[in-house]
């Protein structure tokens, strides 16, 4: 088990086609390789939620651990992009927007999400390169 304190991980729901290609977009994106990934159906990331306490079933959204503090939703997304170079920081301006009402667009976003973007079935295997940055 890795020590989480140590870590940014953010886990995500595997077999969400939108939720693969937003890894996908983080790991380029992320110069300093400060995230660790995990699929949330895996194994690794099931301790980790129960670790926190966390529903251990519930792949509707999206979940980013930075110094052992659990951020979910509309939060861990934006607190994600704060993280990244460039242009893409100032996207966390929109945490002065409400959580109530971030959070139902991001419901409302997850409840569609197979149906709008399609989804796998089984999780992504990350190429040779990219398995250093995925938590088993």
């Amino acid at each position: 088990m890795i020590s989480i304190a140590q870590h940014k991980i953010i886990l995500f729901d595997g077999v969400c086609n939108l939720c693969n290609k937003s890894v996908q977009f983080i790991i380029n994106h992320d110069k300093k390789d400060q995230f660790l990934f995990g699929s949330l159906q895996s194994d690794a990331a099931q301790e980790i939620l129960l670790q926190f306490q966390l529903n251990i079933s519930d792949f509707n959204t999206i979940i980013y651990i930075e110094h052992g503090k659990v951020y979910q939703k509309s939060t861990a997304i934006l607190t994600i992009f704060k993280r990244l170079p460039g242009l893409w920081k100032l996207c966390y301006g929109f945490i002065i927007i409400p959580v109530c009402f971030r959070d139902t667009v991001y419901q409302w976003i997850s409840n569609h999400r197979y149906k709008w973007f399609g989804r796998k079935n089984q999780c992504m295997i990350p190429t040779k390169r990219l398995r250093e940055k995925f938590i088993s």
